[in-house]
């Protein structure tokens, strides 16, 4: 019974977003690199590649967010766009 009783809790920590910190230069400066792409006419997906270069190195959670702020992404998109970039990084890295 004890199981039953952590569930809900466990239910509603997991329901609790993630604090992500978008505060630090390198994520406002590619946020703004994405805005520029987009702001040129370039594609969403041009800005996502622009925004996923200059973050490689964060976390996943931190790129998407800068998706959503720079390319003007939803939410899910922005997973998209993350799987995307990140296979066309690897294809590129391998040549």
């Amino acid at each position: 019974m004890d199981k039953t009783a952590t569930a809900p809790e466990a239910t509603a920590a997991a329901a609790q977003p993630k604090k992500i910190d978008l505060g630090k230069a390198a994520i406002k400066e590619a946020i703004a690199k994405g805005k520029a792409v987009i702001k040129d006419g370039k594609s969403k997906a041009d800005a996502a590649m622009v925004i996923f270069e200059a973050l490689k190195d964060e976390e996943k959670d931190v790129v998407i967010a800068a998706f959503v702020q720079g390319a003007t992404l939803t939410e899910k998109g922005a997973v998209t766009y993350w799987y995307n970039c990140r296979r066309k990084a690897k294809k590129a890295a391998k040549k």
